[in-house]
């Protein structure tokens, strides 16, 4: 995936008009648990990015991440993200 650089745009910012634009388009549909939903949604891409960043390094990928290397394998089973 390609990002394009905003350095103008806060992550904080990004995300919120991100969650106001997914509530938006729910139109008139109820949400259910959305807490759940979004973190199904942000927590892969970003074990997948930090994995990338330490080179499939589990234990520095987890200590970055704030988490123990066991709670990252459990995470990287939950979404089936595979490693190096």
């Amino acid at each position: 995936m390609v990002v394009k650089k905003n350095p103008s745009i806060p992550l904080r910012e990004h995300v919120q008009q991100t969650i106001h634009q997914f509530l938006e388009d729910m139109g008139s549909t109820e949400p259910e648990h959305v807490y759940r939903k979004l973190l199904s949604e942000i927590e892969p891409p970003l074990i997948e990015e930090v994995l990338l960043f330490t080179s499939g390094n589990q234990s520095r990928c987890a200590r970055i991440l704030g988490m123990t290397r066991n709670t990252l394998r459990s995470k990287l089973r939950r979404y089936s993200i595979k490693t190096k």
